[in-house]
């Protein structure tokens, strides 16, 4: 008799259906076909282990479970209970006539234990659009599936549970959340606030600046200036996530298994900090199980590249097309895999190697052309695709104890919303640009023109720094920032004048 389950593949961040098939007949030895990888082979052991615990066995006749399509590579033990399922079904064990109206996945411990799975948002999506009754998961993914609504979400803890369940011997009751108040009670609610900072007023400007237009940004300071605790509280100035956003990031942290116990969304930016001995393929993504990087669980947030120059040249260099394309494709023989990667890049480094040449107080001890030799670790195209390079002083004994009360984040952020609104309404015909950083080229050329004063200006500034023609457009996209940020509907030359000071690693002799 042949049983049929069904669990679910998932590829980048979207799932697939893949039927179970068993079948228990005579003969010998058990079969596992449709390109399974060694831990779906290895299935067989927990699920042997697991039916021995609650008074089933495993038939020692010849079985045979094929996983559909088989053309399709399945990877994990997610397929563990499925399997189990539908081999009772098979055999005989037991009788239910409702397992193919539900999405069924889970590992199963030694003891039929039900473990967490990766991935548990994009099955539900896709078992919800192909209209199944529900989904049967381990308890610790319900919350993060009940996201989905109309769609039955049965979280069991034991396999005995889950057979109990489908014999109609227990009642489970679906898990319901309501999304939309999940998603209003937990919006905007960050741990760190502009208001603890004291001092650091050019920086916190920069960041605003930052924040409105999208715009990529460095940070050049000494040790102990401040700038990763500036870095940590920018997602609290950044817009709040829309309800598609959130849904959007939730699902990469869901595929990458980020997620935790019982999590259900994402309702903060996502602020990732990857240490600089990472590797290219854990930043961008990929490896033998294509799995998403840190610049697409940093999706709709921040990536922070703490001291920039001590990343591999090779890792920051894969980041080039990805900054640009805000998407990472990964490609392999026989599948290629897309993930989203519309992440603001935020990176911070010493100036030099002892963090001192131009410091107001302290001397720089570098030799001399070794800070030259320093900055060039950080290459040109690299640079030229961040729109702001902010220098960070070390904060004075003044200004540490002023109690003067600084500006909150929530301030901030109402600044910048408005000033992402003025964006909406300009780019509201364009389906792939949402802020001034997104801005191509040609757009530029309408969106950001300048007087004859001002191009005076900027001409002066492209001599005299040695600008590229990215690092031009990168000027007037941050200057139509600054002045969206005014409600300014021309960019003025004041305007541009500031965009131009924060090309500070463009300015001739500044590394000596």
């Amino acid at each position: 008799m042949v049983a049929k389950t069904f669990g679910s593949a998932v590829h980048g961040v979207d799932a697939q259906t893949i039927t179970v098939e068993v079948n228990v007949s005579s003969g010998r030895k058990f079969w596992m076909s449709g390109l399974p990888d060694n831990a779906v082979k290895e299935s067989q052991h927990r699920v042997e282990s697991s039916l021995k615990g609650i008074d089933y066995y495993m038939p020692r006749t010849k079985v045979v479970v094929n996983l559909a399509p088989a053309d399709i590579r399945k990877e994990g033990s997610a397929y563990d209970l499925p399997i189990a399922l539908g081999l009772l079904q098979s055999s005989g064990q037991i009788k239910v006539s409702n397992l193919e109206e539900y999405v069924i996945m889970g590992e199963l411990a030694l003891d039929g234990e039900l473990r967490p799975i990766k991935g548990a948002l994009p099955i539900a999506i896709q078992s919800r659009k192909e209209k199944f009754k529900g989904l049967v998961v381990p308890k610790a993914n319900a919350r993060e599936a009940a996201i989905v609504s109309d769609l039955e979400i049965i979280g069991v803890e034991t396999l005995k549970e889950a057979i109990e369940f489908f014999e109609g011997k227990v009642q489970i009751q679906p898990l319901v959340v309501d999304t939309r108040e999940v998603f209003n009670d937990q919006l905007n609610n960050y741990d760190s606030d502009f208001r603890d900072v004291q001092g650091q007023e050019n920086i916190k400007r920069a960041l605003e600046i930052s924040a409105a237009g999208g715009h990529n940004a460095i940070m050049i300071g000494p040790p102990g200036a401040g700038k990763t605790m500036l870095a940590k509280r920018l997602p609290s100035i950044l817009p709040p996530l829309t309800l598609n956003e959130a849904l959007e990031t939730t699902k990469i942290h869901s595929v990458a298994g980020k997620l935790g116990t019982d999590a259900t969304l994402l309702t903060t930016r996502p602020f990732r900090s990857p240490h600089h001995t990472i590797s290219d393929v854990a930043l961008v993504g990929g490896g033998g199980n294509p799995q998403p990087g840190e610049i697409s669980l940093s999706h709709n947030g921040v990536l922070f590249l703490d001291e920039l120059p001590e990343f591999k040249r090779s890792v920051l260099e894969v980041m080039r097309q990805p900054m640009e394309e805000r998407r990472v494709t990964i490609s392999r023989a026989k599948v290629s895999i897309d993930y989203p990667a519309n992440f603001m890049l935020i990176a911070s480094m010493n100036p030099c190697p002892c963090g001192y040449y131009n410091h107001p107080e302290k001397e720089c001890v570098c030799a001399p052309g070794v800070v030259q030799r320093y900055l060039s670790k950080v290459s040109g195209p690299l640079l030229d695709r961040i729109d702001l390079h902010v220098e960070v002083v070390p904060v004075s004994f003044d200004e540490m104890t002023s109690h003067r009360e600084s500006e909150s984040s929530e301030v901030i952020r109402e600044r910048v919303v408005k000033a992402r609104e003025i964006q909406s309404k300009r780019f509201e015909k364009e389906s792939y640009v949402h802020c001034n950083a997104m801005m191509p080229s040609a757009m530029v050329k309408d969106v950001c023109q300048i007087n004859d004063a001002g191009r005076t200006l900027l001409k002066t500034a492209m001599e005299r720094l040695g600008l590229s023609a990215r690092a031009y457009d990168r000027i007037l996209k941050v200057s139509r920032t600054i002045a969206d940020l005014a409600a300014s509907e021309e960019i003025k030359i004041e305007h541009l004048a500031e965009a131009i000071q924060y090309r500070s690693l463009d300015r001739e002799g500044w590394a000596g």
